[in-house]
């Protein structure tokens, strides 16, 4: 039996609702920006071209999307909410940071 849609939940959010204030910005024109939600999927917003791994290009049909982390999905590569009943579990930040040499800040310089 299918979950009543958690408003918490950017994969249940629809794209016309405001999203809430600790969700990352808008990417700037030409650039999108991924936020891995805890225990949840990877929000994609902004401009961004999704492809399978032949190149053929998949039309997302919006401008936001929410791409599946726990692999449960019926609708893969989108999250369809299924990580809540699997109990999938993931941190919205790496385990361990990555070296400072290797990310770079938006404004270009390294951090």
């Amino acid at each position: 039996m299918p979950l009543p849609p958690d408003p918490d939940d950017p994969a249940a959010r629809p794209d016309d609702l405001p999203a809430p204030p600790d969700a990352a910005p808008a990417a700037p024109a030409g650039r999108a920006t991924i936020t891995p939600y805890r225990d949840g999927p990877l929000l994609v917003r902004g401009d961004f071209r999704l492809v399978d791994q032949d190149g053929t290009e998949i039309d997302p049909g919006r401008e936001t999307v929410a791409l599946c982390r726990c692999g449960r999905s019926g609708i893969k590569p989108f999250c369809d909410g299924t990580h809540k009943r699997a109990g999938f579990r993931a941190p919205s930040a790496p385990a361990r940071p990555r070296p400072a040499a290797r990310i770079r800040r938006e404004d270009g310089d390294r951090a």
